[in-house]
């Protein structure tokens, strides 16, 4: 799973999940890509999921991974009462705005990318589309 060696602290806020990607909208290493078209959070497990159904699908060619998870999610053990401070961190996730290109694959035909592709957006709990260096 991906998580994070170290953090700086070791709790986080919700936050906000609005507003469009200022940054890594754009296809930068591969040829096409995955691309989420609303806000949210991606697990670090459905992160693994989706890499997993593209590697299995793609034999040759690069996949390369743009979205992290390094944000930490608590959550309090079951009946518990209110107070007593914030839960333990229970999974990992990466803060997704709508633009933001989640995957990337080189070296394949398009549609075997794009099969590959409609196979992670399944994995994804996000509304994504795929998207190719001649489009954007």
């Amino acid at each position: 799973m991906l998580m994070p060696k170290r953090v700086k602290y070791r709790k986080a806020q919700r936050g906000r999940r609005k507003g469009a990607a200022q940054r890594g909208s754009w296809l930068s290493f591969g040829e096409f890509g995955l691309q989420a078209l609303e806000n949210g959070w991606v697990t670090n497990v459905q992160i693994e999921a989706a890499r997993v159904a593209i590697s299995r699908n793609v034999k040759t060619g690069k996949v390369f991974i743009r979205a992290y998870p390094d944000k930490p999610v608590t959550k309090k053990p079951a009946e518990t009462r209110m107070g007593k401070g914030k839960g333990m961190v229970e999974s990992w996730v990466a803060v997704v705005r709508r633009g933001k290109i989640l995957f990337e694959v080189e070296g394949l035909p398009e549609e075997l990318a794009r099969e590959s592709m409609r196979l992670a957006a399944f994995k994804i709990s996000l509304a994504t589309r795929f998207v190719s260096r001649k489009e954007l």
